[in-house]
């Protein structure tokens, strides 16, 4: 029995995206269908490649990095360092967000700060006129 192969459309209503992207990938070099003629056929390779680069978007990894972990699999050998690689990624994508949401918390605390004195202030200029007018 021959092996599964797709077509780009295949591949793009299989996991939601345009045939744009899977082009995409492929000018960067992630994906390297076979042609026949004008015709993209993907292996089940390819496949597995756009489903791990895709967990990587999501994962928010760089294509390179995507790209870089995803050549490292060699299946007749140990994968230790592939897996390693991407503890490493994972570890350093966690820390940056929790960089990011310091910052956008301490950003919002910030704001909230502000809003209260702006009220307070609109409040306190209120309450003069209220005491001119009595």
């Amino acid at each position: 029995m021959a092996d599964k192969t797709y077509t780009i459309s295949d591949l793009a209503s299989d996991f939601d995206v345009t045939t744009r992207t899977i082009r995409f990938y492929e000018e960067k070099g992630l994906l390297t269908p076979l042609r026949d003629g004008q015709t993209r056929i993907y292996s089940a390779a390819d496949r597995i490649k756009l489903k791990l680069i895709l967990r990587g978007k999501r994962l928010g990894l760089s294509l390179e990095d995507s790209k870089d972990i995803i050549e490292m699999y060699d299946p007749e050998h140990d994968n230790s360092p592939q897996l390693i690689k991407l503890i490493e990624k994972i570890r350093e994508r966690r820390r940056l967000l929790k960089e990011q949401l310091k910052q956008q918390l301490q950003d919002l605390e910030d704001m909230i700060y502000e809003l209260n004195e702006a009220e307070d202030r609109c409040q306190e200029a209120l309450d003069e006129m209220n005491k001119k007018n009595n």
